[in-house]
């Protein structure tokens, strides 16, 4: 796959990546994998990970400001 942004080439690797599900909480997920491109950085959730990353931010105590949640598919 190619990236959209400059067209190098993507590639599958485990990374860590903040959410803003809230204006007040902060969640920030480690171990999450992605596609990543190996020129710019731009990154990629393909959708069975965006469908689990969706699940796991509904589930978080919007009460907290900060998670730190280990991603497991």
């Amino acid at each position: 796959m190619t990236c959209h942004v400059c067209g190098g080439e993507m590639r599958a690797t485990i990374t860590d990546l903040p959410f803003k599900p809230t204006p007040n909480t902060m969640v920030i997920l480690k171990g999450l994998p992605v596609l990543q491109c190996d020129r710019c950085g731009e990154y990629l959730l393909e959708d069975p990970v965006m469908d689990r990353v969706e699940a796991i931010l509904g589930e978080v105590d919007s009460r907290v400001e900060l998670h730190v949640l280990r991603y497991a598919a």
